[in-house]
C-alpha cells in the first residue's frame, strides 16, 4: 500500500519513512507524489490540524495519507506557542525569529518546564482514520546550542538529558521525540489491525 505524507518538510519526512517506511510498500512527499496543495490549518488543537491536513491529501491522491501536527507548549507562557509554533514570530517557519521571540518571552523566567505535543493521523480515501499522539518534557535554555534539527532544537533540553535536541544525532532524537512517540503508537495501532 502507497502511503502519501502530508508534508514537503525534510525532517519531518525522514522521520516518518524512517518509522513507518517498512509497514507500506511506498512511502512518499506530496513533492514526489506530484501534488501540490497547502491546507489551511485553522484547527484549534494538534490533532484537528493534523487529521485535516490527512485527510486532503487522501481524498486529492486517492490514498492513504499521513499528516503531523506538533509545537513546543511552554508552561510559563500559558502553553504559548502551541500550535502557532511554527508562526510565532509571525514569519512562518522563521527558526531564528521564533527562537529569538522564545528567549525574550523567558526572559527573567525561572520556570523553564516545557513540553513538545505531537498528533499524527493517518486518512484512507474512505474518511476512515488512525491516530496517535506523542510527547517529549523538557525545559528551554536560556541561549541556542548545536547545529542540528530544525524550528526550537537548539534551545530545548529533554528531561533525563544535558544537550540539547539540536546537539544530538537524527537517530538519538527520534527515539525519545514527541513524533516518534506518535508514529511508534501509530505503527502499534496499525500492526493491531486498526486499518483498513
Amino acid at each position: 500500500m502507497k502511503l502519501i505524507i502530508a508534508s514537503n518538510n525534510r525532517h519531518k519526512t525522514e522521520e516518518i519513512k524512517a518509522i513507518l517506511g517498512s509497514r507500506f510498500e511506498c512511502v512518499m512527499t506530496l513533492r514526489e507524489a506530484g501534488i501540490e496543495h497547502e491546507t489551511v490549518e485553522d484547527g484549534k488543537t494538534f490533532l484537528e490540524n493534523a487529521e485535516k491536513k490527512a485527510r486532503e491529501i487522501a481524498k486529492i491522491s486517492g490514498c492513504a495519507s499521513i499528516a503531523d501536527d506538533s509545537g513546543l507548549c511552554v508552561d510559563a507562557l500559558g502553553g504559548a506557542p502551541g500550535i502557532y509554533s511554527a508562526r510565532f514570530c509571525g514569519r512562518h517557519g522563521d527558526d531564528a525569529g521564533n527562537n529569538a521571540l522564545l528567549i525574550e518571552k523567558l526572559r527573567g523566567e525561572e520556570n523553564r518546564r516545557a513540553h513538545y505535543t505531537a498528533a499524527a493521523v493517518i486518512a484512507y480515501p474512505d474518511g476512515y482514520t488512525v491516530s496517535a499522539e506523542g510527547y517529549m518534557y523538557g525545559k528551554i535554555i536560556h541561549a541556542p546550542r548545536g547545529n542540528g534539527g530544525f524550528g526550537y532544537d537548539p534551545l530545548f533540553v529533554p528531561d533525563g538529558e544535558t544537550r540539547t535536541l539540536a546537539e544530538m544525532s537524527p537517530e538519538e532524537k527520534n527515539r525519545i521525540s514527541h513524533r516518534g512517540a506518535a508514529l511508534r503508537t501509530l505503527l502499534k495501532k496499525l500492526s493491531a489491525g486498526e486499518e483498513m
